[in-house]
């Protein structure tokens, strides 16, 4: 059953939670699988992968169609795309298609490692879609090896070259800071910006499952430090519709840098996001384990008001903020399933 115009007109813009937080984006895991095994997300264990969802708990496409198009009446107008890897999944285009025909989404962005973008770069343009986030911790080649698993440094550069000739923007190079790892090319990564205009994104490592973080972790203090040799870091002011990424640039440089510090200058104050897991379950904190299950009420026949109601349950529970700097805590589920 759908919603009914009065339904709607009293429900619009409800995701408010109880800190007065608007939250009007959702990242979606299309899938816990990826062609990648990285250090931070879903290392291996005594050379194993691990385990993944078995194909009947990952929610189908019209599942995920349903549960945005609740969001939508609900407020959401913003969706990311996430994974695992989502290119990996069948069909991902077409899916976003029929995103983009949801009226009340007016954002729909992607976030990929870049293995297979090449291949679907055209397919991607043709849903509309211009805004990419692509996972780069390192322009050493062995080095992506080690991070990830795989030996695909040349493929995913190819697809960020052909993404910006295609037109794709923004386009953010999403680098998570690993000390002892990668914190040794910060400078040319940073480097990127003067050359391209791309926004070049550091993350500070959060323990969110098995993840590891090598010799420990760096925080955006230190980041920013050691970018500054490179040239004049100017402050970039934070404009309404920016995410979390505090935003600077190199004087006359095309793209700018951004650093993302959940752990030692949390953001949660101003977080405006809900996460839909691959295997269904809404998600109010990426740092905080608590879910809602949405798929057993899909497949148990739950109408379009239940569920709003669940939407509206996960946003009273969003935690005013995480703890995990001064409690040493750990995230248990895997940043692979989660999106994040």
């Amino acid at each position: 059953m759908s919603f009914s115009d009065k339904d709607r007109l009293g429900r619009r813009n409800q995701l408010v939670d109880r800190y007065d937080r608007h939250l009007n984006y959702l990242r979606i895991s299309v899938t816990d699988r990826c062609n990648l095994s990285c250090l931070y997300c879903a290392p291996r264990r005594g050379g194993q992968i691990p385990p993944k969802l078995n194909h009947e708990e990952v929610l189908r496409y019209e599942e995920i169609l349903r549960l945005v198009r609740i969001g939508a009446e609900l407020g959401i107008s913003k969706v990311r795309v996430t994974g695992g890897e989502p290119l990996v999944r069948k069909d991902l285009p077409k899916f976003i298609k029929e995103l983009s025909k949801i009226e009340a989404i007016s954002d729909i962005s992607l976030t990929t490692n870049g293995v297979l973008l090449l291949k679907y770069l055209d397919r991607l343009k043709e849903t509309g879609i211009r805004r990419l986030n692509i996972s780069l911790d390192t322009l050493n080649r062995k080095k992506f090896e080690k991070i990830t698993g795989q030996n695909s440094f040349e493929k995913v550069w190819a697809g960020i070259m052909a993404a910006h000739e295609m037109g794709f923007f923004p386009i953010k190079i999403n680098a998570v800071a690993m000390k002892g790892i990668n914190d040794d090319e910060f400078m040319d990564l940073a480097r990127l910006s003067l050359r391209y205009p791309f926004s070049i994104r550091f993350i500070e490592h959060m323990p969110i499952g098995d993840s590891a973080s090598a010799g420990g972790r760096i925080s955006a203090d230190e980041i920013i430090e050691r970018i500054s040799s490179v040239g004049r870091v100017i402050p970039v002011a934070h404009e309404s519709h920016d995410g979390p990424a505090v935003r600077y640039r190199f004087e006359d440089a095309p793209g700018e840098i951004g650093l993302i510090q959940p752990m030692s200058h949390h953001f949660c104050g101003q977080c405006n996001r809900l996460r839909l897991t691959a295997n269904g379950h809404l998600r109010p904190c990426l740092l905080h384990d608590r879910e809602i299950d949405l798929k057993a009420l899909l497949r148990e026949g739950a109408t379009d008001s239940e569920l709003a109601e669940r939407f509206l349950e996960a946003v009273h529970f969003k935690p005013l903020r995480h703890y995990l700097a001064e409690k040493g805590e750990r995230v248990n589920s895997r940043m692979s399933a989660i999106g994040g």
